[in-house]
């Protein structure tokens, strides 16, 4: 029995540092922003009490509509890029026989250059004057019509700023997806090969469903990502042009920092919060039912 005791005082002596780095750091500022939300607030001086106004004034916001919908469209193709895209990449490392290290580190290192710079980069690269590397392969395929500022034209700028953000963490979920495939059981696959399957049916039949839980861990950790998604947009287009690159995070940081209506923004960053956690909620209601069935 002391021994018990004895583990429980050593659980909570690790735990402890890691909560109370989540309480002050995590939940006391989502706590603050709630609070935050029902007061009408420049900054500076006394808060004042507003009750629901900031949250009425979202739903008549045509902004805010503007800043949700292109946050959808982010999301499509920020979660298509960095899971579908990884786990490719994870299944052809899978058959890689040398050099996988090396492959390795060549696609994670985008996940750990500074915002700025890999900012910086498709900036130039979506460039038309001097014309960047886009443009540049458009005019060698003979497909110079195509070519634009990608950054500046309203039909291409949503998608122009969520590659980016796509692209930096693909490795990051390749190395995920490929751990996982590596630690499966090699006698599974060879016994589905004696049966008759095919590379293709044993990927599809086997070893996914088999990584079932780090896929939907991957793709939890990825819309959160993609709702909460910042730095990369702000620093390519500030939300613009007009309102056709503005993400609700961008908005909610204009609102607070630019305009000083602090208890809007906050409005704002408790229905990311609360999208987010819907978000997550549904997820695992889906994925439950289907284990259910």
């Amino acid at each position: 029995m002391s021994g018990v005791i004895r583990n429980r005082k050593a659980y909570l002596v690790f735990l402890l540092p890691g909560l109370l780095f989540y309480l002050f750091a995590v939940f006391y500022p989502i706590i603050d922003s709630v609070r935050i939300s029902f007061m009408k607030w420049g900054g500076i001086g006394p808060m004042k009490f507003i009750g629901l106004a900031n949250y009425t004034k979202l739903f008549t916001d045509h902004v805010f509509y503007k800043s949700f919908f292109n946050n959808l469209v982010y999301l499509v193709i920020v979660v298509g890029m960095q899971l579908l895209i990884g786990l490719l990449f994870a299944v052809l490392l899978t058959y890689m026989k040398k050099h996988v290290s090396l492959v390795k580190t060549l696609y994670y290192v985008p996940c750990i250059i500074t915002t700025v710079a890999v900012g910086q980069m498709f900036r130039s690269m979506y460039a038309t004057e001097p014309m960047g590397l886009f443009n540049i392969i458009l005019d060698s395929v003979g497909l110079e019509s195509l070519a634009r500022s990608w950054l500046a034209d309203i039909n291409t700028v949503l998608a122009a700023v969520s590659i980016p953000e796509g692209w930096r963490f693909t490795g990051m979920y390749m190395v995920i997806y490929y751990a996982a495939l590596i630690s499966l059981d090699p006698q599974v696959s060879e016994a589905a090969e004696i049966d008759g399957a095919n590379a293709w049916q044993t990927l599809w039949k086997i070893k996914l469903p088999m990584i079932r839980p780090v896929i939907i861990l991957s793709l939890t950790m990825c819309i959160t990502g993609a709702l909460r998604g910042f730095d990369v947009p702000f620093l390519l287009t500030n939300g613009g042009p007009g309102n056709e690159s503005e993400l609700l995070s961008t908005y909610m940081y204009k609102q607070a920092f630019s305009s000083n209506q602090f208890g809007y923004g906050s409005a704002i960053a408790v229905f990311i919060i609360v999208e987010s956690i819907l978000a997550v909620f549904i997820l695992r209601m889906i994925t439950r039912n289907r284990e259910a069935i």
